[in-house]
């Protein structure tokens, strides 16, 4: 992305309003403004060229372009990059080469990228289109819980293409349960029985009187 800003001469308005650190937001004319970013060692950059009258910040131009670019990186980095990956298929897939993609396609599910899974026809081949279109609505169904269909089974020349897209809380589910699952079990404490209190034990010898037992 280029960035194009007006700059000390290239400014055109015959008066602007400055702001900037310690400037105060004033309108002047444009000659003035010009002296007095030159006796800051700054630059007079028009930020807000459709206003009336255009707004300019005295700034140094090299390091504001500097923190302009690399705003534009991080946000570039945060965008989310959505992969796409492709499973062919035949159309007599057997079952086990279908449960070893599917079991890849739901990685791929869960990792954030679409699938884009397509059955192949070669030569005479073509004639099972039906059985192809049947092999891609069973895959997207046994990828309900990872994926929803975007497109649905279409016919691009020898292949039969369906593309499948991650469920966004499919992520957050996963991250759930794996949290759920690292939890520690948390013991209850036993309730400690109250020590038995010996009851005066009952004299059942025999009574002499005059004692005190």
């Amino acid at each position: 992305m280029k960035f194009q800003y007006r700059v000390n001469g290239q400014i055109r308005a015959r008066e602007v309003r400055i702001v900037g650190d310690d400037v105060e937001s004033v309108v002047m004319p444009t000659s003035k403004a010009l002296q007095m970013a030159e006796q800051k060692g700054l630059d007079l950059v028009e930020i807000s060229p459709n206003a009336q009258p255009p707004v300019c910040r005295m700034i140094d131009y090299s390091k504001f372009l500097y923190q302009q670019k690399k705003r534009q990186k991080e946000l570039k980095a945060k965008q989310v990059k959505v992969e796409v990956k492709e499973i062919r298929f035949g159309p007599q897939t057997d079952e086990h080469d279908y449960n070893f993609k599917l079991k890849h396609a739901k990685e791929f599910l869960s990792d954030g990228d679409k699938v884009k899974a397509y059955v192949f026809f070669r030569g005479r081949s073509i004639l099972f289109k039906e059985q192809g279109e049947v092999l891609l609505l069973r895959f997207a169904n046994d990828l309900e819980e990872y994926g929803k269909v975007e497109q649905m089974p279409v016919l691009e020349g020898k292949r039969m293409i369906i593309f499948i897209a991650p469920k966004k809380s499919n992520a957050k589910r996963e991250e759930t349960t794996a949290t759920e699952s690292a939890e520690p079990a948390v013991a209850v404490p036993e309730k400690k029985k109250a020590p038995k209190q010996n009851s005066p034990k009952e004299y059942k010898g025999p009574f002499v009187e005059g004692e005190d037992f």
